[in-house]
């Protein structure tokens, strides 16, 4: 299965989303140790990947082929022509 390359607007979500909840958490927790700020990091990049993920994909037109059928192709060249004398 391939996976669809992220939209924009996925991208943009996501980021701001980590950078805007790491600022928050760091400032609201207040710590200053390395495995604080690790948790609070992994917290972010996850809660980030959730936004990107959730934000809707746009939907893409349908294009469907048009086949006539084997028989129409002869059908049209064996009608009468009429021609003026």
């Amino acid at each position: 299965m391939i996976m669809p390359r992220p939209t924009t607007a996925q991208l943009s979500y996501g980021s701001c989303t980590v950078i805007f909840s790491t600022l928050a958490m760091l400032l609201l927790s207040q710590t200053s140790s390395g495995v604080g700020i690790a948790v609070i990091a992994v917290s972010a990049l996850m809660l980030g990947l959730l936004v990107a993920m959730t934000v809707p994909m746009p939907k893409r037109p349908r294009v469907v082929a048009v086949r006539k059928p084997a028989g129409a192709e002869r059908e049209q060249a064996e009608e009468p022509v009429l021609t003026r004398p």
